[in-house]
């Protein structure tokens, strides 16, 4: 017998269900969120080096002496210093009571342009930490982020970064994130120093001081002296005095930690640190064990849980080539949603009832690869060799389930893709079939252009720097780029196409997946088609800030 609503048959309960359970229970799956610059891939790597899965931190672009970091491996990433791509790190973390939690962390690429990588990592984790420059505040790739956590019901962890800076006032953050997002903040430190003169923090739970010290260009852990309230002052002084008031005017406004609250995401805890000092970063470590929530089944198409403790399911929210030049192979990154994988099984592809065998499945740690036997809840795994699989797919064994597709966003550029090297042609149309089902861009075409010139439709213009970047590099096809004129697209119904055809400033191309877009020039245009054809069935697709 089976509970439908769960995937838990009675074949499943006992020791095996139990031992998934305690697996799960010990995972924390999350993303860090931010707009760019916000310093997310250097908090990433001092979360690595603090977990001690690595010696020493890296550094992204532009810190002399120091090597990369683990999440930013693109040679784009390192010239640009920026995230380009999302990136999967699992590392094991003892916390103070002496507990091992298995961290899942997923860096995102923090630029709008890159919104679609960014939301289908954020469907594959159970909490997100939003990271806040603390100079700039909510800024706005930061406030449509927190958009889709809160649509997807993701309960958000806020940590405000760069407190070695000069910056805003504590209190007046905390003010911006409730009045425009309409969070309880729930500080649970609470900085020892204005931004510019980070000393330490107050930690809110315990009311004792973190003193901090810095280490020689951030690179190392950076040493923490706990002291008892009653000594506080003696060694902070005035300094505080004023993060004791600030704490208690907190409390009197609702500010105390509320895990309920926390749970149903009306509430934010808020951490300070300075991710290139190393500062703060034990805290959120610990907050992370302690408070996030662990894997709890996920929700399949039809809106029905599907038990952590059922058989093997799991769903591809990223494909990646390119990681390793030396071998043409391409990773597919699948959350695992319930039950034990063991390398080896034998699967069941969702969308085409076809076998799917993981011979060769990885743990991914950034750029380096190891072979992956076990996981659990929680885990990423890296299946080599996935020609098959898609962003979106549903994996699973023994009793059927199909998790939610990942839609793609409405593309706002557009621009005809030629080979610049007609004896290319082979490389060419493999490289954007590559990118196409990466979704690193997404792909039209038409009778009109020709299956030589397919259109690259994108959210944002560096989604094409990436794509002719990768088309040089990888496939040794380089292209070239013609703009479109247009900006805005509808979905349409084959019907429509010979009436649409006709518009001018319009054109109507067939995407890889099979939707019809229409594409015009301008949305005053697009209202004008609509109001000359009231027949014409035209639908708005997902946008990037939804």
């Amino acid at each position: 017998m089976t509970d439908t609503a769960s995937g838990v048959s009675t074949a499943t309960a006992g020791p095996a269900a139990a031992r998934i359970s305690a697996e799960a229970q010990r995972r924390r799956t999350f993303a860090v969120i931010s707009h760019p610059d916000a310093g997310k891939s250097t908090l990433t790597e001092a979360l690595v080096l603090h977990a001690n899965a690595i010696t020493e931190a890296g550094a992204i672009h532009g810190k002399a002496g120091r090597r990369a970091t683990v999440s930013d491996w693109m040679d784009m990433e390192k010239a640009r210093g920026i995230s380009i791509t999302s990136t999967a790190l699992q590392f094991p973390y003892k916390t103070h009571s002496g507990n091992t939690c298995i961290i899942n962390l997923l860096d995102t690429p923090g630029h709008a342009d890159f919104s679609e990588d960014t939301y289908r990592v954020l469907t594959a984790v159970d909490s997100a930490v939003m990271l806040i420059d603390a100079a700039k505040g909510l800024e706005p790739q930061t406030l449509k982020l927190f958009q889709v956590c809160r649509h997807r019901g993701i309960p958000i962890i806020t940590v405000v970064n760069k407190w070695d800076r000069p910056g805003r006032d504590a209190l007046e953050l905390m003010d911006e994130i409730h009045e425009r997002i309409q969070l309880q903040t729930t500080p649970l430190t609470w900085p020892v120093g204005i931004a510019g003169d980070f000393k330490g923090v107050l930690d809110r739970r315990t009311g004792n001081y973190i003193k901090y010290t810095r280490t020689a260009g951030g690179a190392t852990a950076a040493p923490e002296e706990h002291i008892d309230a009653s000594r506080a002052h003696e060694v902070a002084g005035s300094d505080w005095d004023n993060a004791v008031e600030e704490s208690e005017l907190l409390s009197a406004d609702g500010g105390d930690f509320d895990r309920d609250s926390f749970l149903r995401c009306t509430s934010t805890p808020v951490l300070f640190t300075s991710a290139i000092l190393n500062f703060g970063v034990n805290q959120l470590l610990d907050v992370l064990a302690q408070l996030a929530p662990s894997p709890h089944g996920q929700l399949d198409i039809e809106g029905n849980r599907r038990d952590a403790a059922a058989p093997f399911s799991a769903f591809v929210f990223k494909v990646q080539a390119g990681m390793d030049s030396a071998h043409r192979d391409r990773i597919a990154y699948a959350r695992v949603c319930s039950g034990t994988f063991e390398r080896g099984d034998v699967l069941t592809h969702a969308g085409t009832g076809k076998p799917f065998v993981t011979k060769y499945a990885q743990s991914v740690f950034g750029q380096q690869r190891s072979t992956l036997d076990t996981a659990w809840p929680g885990d990423v795994i890296g299946l080599a060799n996935a020609a098959t699989l898609r962003p979106g797919d549903t994996l699973y064994r023994d009793i059927p389930v199909q998790y939610p597709p990942i839609p793609s966003f409405s593309p706002e550029h557009f621009a005809v893709a030629r080979g610049t090297d007609p004896s290319k042609h082979k490389q060419f149309r493999k490289g954007i079939e590559q990118l196409e089902q990466e979704g690193v861009i997404q792909v039209l075409r038409s009778d009109r252009r020709g299956d030589q010139a397919p259109v690259f439709a994108a959210v944002g213009p560096m989604q094409f720097e990436v794509a002719s970047h990768r088309m040089a590099g990888e496939f040794n096809a380089p292209i070239a780029l013609e703009p479109l004129p247009y900006t805005v697209a509808r979905a349409a119904d084959p019907a429509d196409v010979e009436v649409l055809s006709k518009q001018a400033s319009v054109e109507v191309f067939t995407r890889t997946d099979g939707v019809v877009l229409a594409v015009f020039t301008t949305k005053w245009r697009l209202e004008n088609v609509q109001r000359d054809n009231p027949d014409v069935a035209l639908r708005s697709l997902v946008a990037a800030g939804d």
